[in-house]
């Protein structure tokens, strides 16, 4: 009886403790484009604060989702919602940091970076009007390079993507016949003969395993997996790889530094070096906490990442935020308020806990 009673014990204290660090625990859901930023953010804070963080990378779509049902104490999106999305479901928009998506490919002799494609070409290639790798558009980028005759194996997203939202906001932006035919969504209805998988873990899995395969994934993906990437032809004319530096030479060149607005895509800047497919990717939380406890805990995450992780979020291959943008995303953070109106961000603002590590040149 004795034994029963102390296995009982046991059992219980496990529970308790179990049910205390879950209630420590920060959750989060959507873009796999930030998954990198979280895992490398998560490790660092746990080891600072003791917090837990579980983040589901879902995609954007269902990360918005899962916060405006209140299932995830905040939801990641690669597009940020507009001002009457917000107001109709009481949410707060802020972004953390600055990648890109890259077109990747699997051809054999073909090494990284090393074929060159137009936007128009790109996009004529996920309409299926270019369909062979050795076709004369892509032939004619390319002089020099042993282009195999085999059919082009298209890998797309099939869940709700920020990355294609971005993705598909480029080649509107370049090409008339894509803007005609699709648009800008976070997802379509794909031909059937595309290889459509979810996640950006999906796509690279898809193209790594499929030769003659293109896809497009947000950059950590294609640095985590050493993926073949291309260079693309952009606004100023110049064939531009995806990198941490052509990133910020299109962010330079945007609203987001010259204005501290974080509302338009960062796609098709102007700038001899810059990628033309870089995007923000960004937060969403309630304006209003039902839980102030929980919500202030994941807000001083937040506080404690744009303080100290600057340098976390380099080796996660992103950008920071400029300083007139990562003040804009201070100032949604003290604005978010408990039931009775008392201001949880703003008390908040004045804590700072931890000293600033290693940070990247500010913008």
């Amino acid at each position: 009886m004795k034994k029963s009673l102390t296995a009982i014990f046991a059992a219980a204290l496990f529970c308790l403790q179990a049910t205390a660090l879950l209630a420590q625990t920060i959750s989060g859901a959507g873009s796999s484009a930030a998954a990198p930023i979280y895992r490398s953010w998560a490790q660092a804070y746990q080891k600072a604060a003791g917090v837990g963080f579980a983040y589901e990378p879902v995609g954007s779509s269902a990360g918005i989702k899962k916060m405006k049902a209140r299932e995830t104490h905040f939801g990641a999106s690669d597009v940020s919602p507009s001002d009457a999305e917000l107001a109709k479901d009481g949410l707060v928009v802020f972004p953390v940091a600055i990648t890109g998506v890259s077109p990747v490919v699997n051809l054999a002799k073909v090494g990284d970076a090393q074929l060159r494609l137009t936007g128009d070409v790109l996009a004529r290639i996920f309409l299926g009007e270019i369909s062979r790798w050795n076709a004369t558009e892509i032939a004619k980028l390319n002089p020099g390079t042993a282009l195999p005759d085999t059919p082009i194996q298209v890998v797309v997203r099939a869940d709700g993507s920020g990355t294609t939202y971005n993705f598909s906001d480029y080649l509107a932006k370049v090409s008339p016949a894509w803007k005609s035919a699709y648009g800008v969504k976070s997802s379509f209805d794909w031909p059937k003969s595309f290889m459509a998988v979810k996640g950006s873990d999906g796509v690279t899995k898809a193209v790594k395993e499929t030769t003659g395969a293109i896809g497009y994934v947000d950059f950590g993906y294609v640095k985590e997996n050493t993926l073949m990437t291309v260079q693309l032809k952009n606004r100023d004319g110049e064939f531009t790889k995806p990198s941490i530096d052509t990133f910020r030479s299109a962010l330079a060149a945007s609203d987001w530094v010259s204005k501290g607005s974080f509302t338009g895509t960062l796609t098709n800047q102007i700038g001899k070096s810059a990628w033309p497919i870089t995007m923000g990717t960004f937060v969403v939380l309630p304006g209003i906490a039902d839980q102030p406890d929980q919500a202030l805990r994941m807000l001083k995450f937040f506080v404690w990442a744009f303080v100290n992780g600057d340098a976390l979020v380099q080796s996660s291959n992103f950008v920071r935020l400029p300083d007139r943008v990562q003040a804009s995303a201070f100032k949604a953070i003290a604005s978010i308020r408990d039931k009775s109106g008392a201001p949880i961000g703003m008390a908040l603002m004045a804590e700072t806990a931890l000293p600033r590590q290693g940070a990247d040149k500010p913008m």
